[in-house]
């Protein structure tokens, strides 16, 4: 079995594969300070739940962009799973070639979308992620990253608004039933989710002509789910998008069985 890290700056989704078959995955909230041996009790606690035994994890693979823990979960996974864990490095992808001004810019979430997207979905392709940032992923026909667009994500940008107006408040970011918002919570909900997915609409509009022709649009990330129906321009919504391209990758760049080492829980 492959475990998988995706690691965010707001979210950390770990998963477990069996070959290509996504078994169970979970989302937490990302902690900078959590220890190797903190991660480490805590994955054995979320495997024995779903009795998902330690032993049969044999390969670990991580996205991570947030440099300080990559050393702590490359502790932990050597510790707890016995493997040295394979990473994808920003800036590199041998499965989409990065058409790109400034490949060694482009993050690992983003190499693992795009992957993941053209393993699933073909090209050419737009992934729209939806996490701290909102970031558009543009993959051309013949399967090469072209570049995208990186706006702030629904909850960064709310937060934003909270702190900067003394008024107004943290609201659960819902589609409301009516664009013109009849109290402050719908006011808030109708500016974020409307104004979104207009934000998202017209983004992919313009992304849709410079590529000339018709182009699948799917969305992930943690508020994928209330933009479906709401952005008229989203086609699909996979919100294992990331994981799906990280096991792509680590079965292709990795394809050999790592050797076990002792363990310990």
């Amino acid at each position: 079995m492959l475990l998988v890290i995706e690691v965010g700056n707001t979210n950390t989704k770990i998963g477990v594969f069996s070959g290509p078959r996504l078994l169970v995955s979970w989302r937490l909230t990302t902690r900078r300070e959590q220890t190797a041996d903190e991660y480490g009790v805590f994955i054995q606690t979320l495997l024995s739940t779903r009795g998902i035994e330690q032993q049969r994890v044999t390969g670990v693979a991580i996205s991570n962009v947030v440099p300080t823990v990559q050393q702590t979960l490359e502790a932990m996974s050597d510790a707890y799973f016995g493997v040295q864990p394979f990473s994808v490095e920003p800036g590199r992808s041998d499965t989409v070639p990065l058409a790109v001004e400034a490949p060694q810019e482009v993050g690992a979430d983003r190499i693992c979308d795009i992957v993941g997207g053209v393993t699933l979905y073909g090209s050419p392709l737009i992934v729209v992620n939806f996490g701290t940032a909102t970031t558009f992923d543009c993959v051309n026909a013949r399967g090469e990253f072209i570049g995208g667009a990186i706006a702030p994500g629904l909850v960064t940008a709310s937060e934003a608004l909270i702190s900067r107006a003394a008024r107004l408040y943290r609201v659960e970011l819902l589609q409301p039933k009516e664009a013109i918002g009849r109290n402050t919570v719908t006011n808030i909900q109708s500016g974020v989710m409307y104004g979104w997915a207009g934000l998202v609409d017209g983004l992919i509009d313009r992304m849709r002509a410079e590529m000339g022709g018709p182009v699948k649009v799917v969305a992930t990330g943690g508020l994928a789910g209330q933009l479906r129906g709401v952005a008229r321009t989203i086609d699909l919504v996979n919100q294992d998008l990331t994981l799906e391209g990280l096991r792509t990758i680590w079965e292709r760049e990795n394809p050999q069985e790592p050797r076990r080492a002792s363990t310990q829980g």
